[in-house]
């Protein structure tokens, strides 16, 4: 039986929905083609940080600025340099591009409206065949939902009226309503959301007393918020909808696109277990398709989707009470002599 994993990704045709998502793994010429060798069917750069550049570019002026004025003879010792700003990431970019022959995703992830558009516009000259935008609002100042999602939508469509190229939007989950952003988004020709960012978080020592960030690579159950919104858009958006989060195996790809994702992004896998896990994924979907007598992805993708199911409450908190009212699978978790424990906190 002759298997096609072809899957449209937001205007991008892909030979598969495996896609490897933004990290240091990817900046090194030669893991680039191992990961194009092992089935990758496109990549996502690591992201351009304005913050990152802000920060060299002052720490630069620091340097200049050290021993300034230090007698009538030496106003500094060091010449006059300015900071390259993303030139260097844009070489990166471009070099990337020629190692490559599947598709190379720019990722950005900006703080001002003028170079959120200025990077943007660099970034597509270099190449690149989509380009990823980094949405997310720490929520540390008081600004209202309305003002928060007005702004983005505001840059996002100076964006998407400048360049020429799939326009792919990754989000977080921490909004009003994800579901009204991603429908806002999606009416001013957004080719497709990435769910969701998985944002570092401090962290706080107590013996050191201070903070620290550590990163933790993500479990099989963080896939599961990815899952519920891939169920709710299937069919309910024009752009894609990419799973990211969570996804370490052949198994967790075929749970998306049973929900409705179009593809997905890996991160953690290749780092756990190893360039190679690629193609072991691959494996993965082609056995359960052959055994399922499926030949292409577009046969069951969203076959379990909100839009596919009589049952109403299959997305929604409904299922949380169902569970509680099954006594046999609350005493499986719960034995007690036979006795019911009433202690629900846990839940």
């Amino acid at each position: 039986m002759s298997i096609n994993l072809t899957t449209s990704y937001g205007g991008l045709t892909l030979k598969n929905p495996i896609v490897i998502g933004a990290s240091n793994i990817v900046t090194n010429v030669e893991n680039l083609v191992k990961l194009e060798e092992a089935g990758a069917a496109a990549i996502v750069y690591k992201s351009l940080f304005e913050e990152q550049i802000q920060l060299e570019s002052m720490q630069l002026d620091q340097l200049h600025e050290t021993y300034s004025n230090f007698d009538a003879e030496h106003a500094s010792f060091f010449p006059k340099l300015h900071h390259a700003g993303p030139n260097e990431h844009i070489a990166q970019l471009k070099l990337a591009k020629k190692s490559l022959k599947i598709p190379l995703i720019g990722s950005l992830n900006c703080i001002h409206d003028e170079t959120w558009l200025e990077y943007a516009l660099r970034m597509e000259d270099a190449g690149i065949d989509a380009l990823e935008l980094n949405f997310y609002n720490n929520h540390f100042d008081f600004d209202t939902a309305e003002e928060i999602e007005m702004q983005q939508i505001k840059m996002l469509l100076e964006v998407r009226n400048a360049v020429r190229i799939p326009l792919f939007v990754k989000l977080s989950p921490y909004y009003t309503n994800t579901l009204r952003l991603i429908s806002r988004m999606d009416n001013i020709g957004i080719d497709g959301f990435v769910l969701f960012n998985r944002l570092f978080q401090p962290d706080i020592d107590i013996e050191e007393e201070k903070h620290f960030y550590p990163y933790n690579f993500s479990s099989e159950s963080d896939n599961r918020l990815a899952l519920r919104y891939a169920g709710l858009l299937h069919k309910k958006t024009n752009g894609s909808i990419i799973s990211n989060t969570g996804i370490l195996n052949g198994k967790d790809v075929v749970k998306m696109l049973l929900a409705g994702a179009d593809a997905v992004q890996v991160v953690s896998a290749v780092y756990k277990k190893g360039i190679n896990t690629i193609t072991f994924m691959l494996e993965e979907i082609e056995a359960w398709m052959k055994k399922r007598n499926y030949t292409s992805l577009k046969e069951f993708r969203g076959k379990l989707s909100k839009e596919n199911l009589t049952d109403p409450f299959a997305y929604t908190r409904a299922q949380y009470v169902d569970i509680l009212m099954k006594s046999d699978l609350f005493m499986q978790y719960h034995p007690k002599r036979g006795e019911i424990e009433t202690n629900n906190d846990e839940y």
